[in-house]
């Protein structure tokens, strides 16, 4: 097994890297509250073992000792073509390493994940991002690094929710409307779709947390900030995976919208 990334995490590092100038205003009592709340000394434990790439995904599950049910395998293709899997986000850290478990070991590590640009903090899963931030400086490489990563030779990873499941009014666990990027990559590229559905979901208090941010009309994604908890607690966990067969490109043509491709895309991951 490949072993090599050792860099851990610092929280510290990190929020007052990102914070600019404005971070010699941040206390230290806030710094000691977000190393407890992401549990930076157990994450820290795992990313001591150095796993890189599909064995870091492998090995995380390992180590939070999550059981995963996988269905709809043989939907996976043979044939030497390039696809974009897309899958529902209801976990926000478990159902992104377990695909890249599942996918990576099937097609010998040539995945590529569009992701949040945090996770390459992450120098083990690194390797299999393309980050995305579509804010600050980075913005302006974003539509180049999204072309790159559709005009290479490995399989495209995409949650088009963007971030992960909220609790809707009816009680539902559900994605927000799917982004239509994969769409209109996925038909540039000649590339079939794979729909996925993750069945698993977070805790009342992070759809709780998630639904007071609305409600307060917060612009910061502060739920984001508990998933490293919601993760920790999920241990010992048992989720399923359901793989469904490839839509053709071609089948995403001009008679409806990319955006309402990208709904309909969703409404068949849910059905699942």
């Amino acid at each position: 097994m490949s072993k090599k990334a050792t860099t851990l995490i610092d929280v510290e590092q990190i929020v007052r890297s990102r914070a600019g100038k404005k971070s010699k205003y941040i206390p230290g009592f806030v710094i000691d509250w977000l190393k407890r709340l992401i549990h930076q000394d157990f994450i820290n434990g795992y990313l001591k073992e150095g796993y890189v790439g599909v064995d870091f995904c492998e090995n995380c599950l390992r180590y939070l000792d999550v059981t995963v049910e996988v269905e709809g395998l043989d939907n996976l293709p043979n044939e030497d073509k390039k696809y974009t899997f897309v899958s529902n986000h209801p976990l926000g850290a478990i159902d992104g390493v377990t695909l890249g478990m599942v996918l990576g070991r099937r097609f010998d590590g040539k995945i590529k994940y569009l992701v949040n640009d945090l996770l390459m903090n992450l120098e083990g899963l690194a390797p299999l991002c393309v980050p995305i931030n579509k804010l600050g400086a980075q913005a302006r490489n974003f539509p180049q690094m999204v072309e790159t990563a559709f005009a290479s030779d490995d399989h495209v990873i995409m949650f088009p929710a963007g971030i992960c499941s909220r609790r809707m009014d009816d009680g539902e666990i559900k994605d927000l409307a799917w982004n239509k990027t994969f769409i209109t990559k996925s038909v540039a590229s000649q590339r079939d779709v794979v729909p996925i559905h993750f069945i698993g979901q977070n805790s009342d208090r992070f759809y709780n947390i998630a639904r007071w941010c609305k409600r307060l009309g917060l612009k910061f994604n502060l739920a984001m900030l508990f998933l490293p908890d919601e993760m920790y607690k999920s241990q010992h966990g048992k989720y399923k995976v359901i793989i469904g067969k490839p839509i053709p490109w071609q089948t995403f043509d001009k008679s409806k919208t990319p955006s309402v491709w990208a709904q309909e895309v969703k409404e068949q991951v849910y059905q699942l």
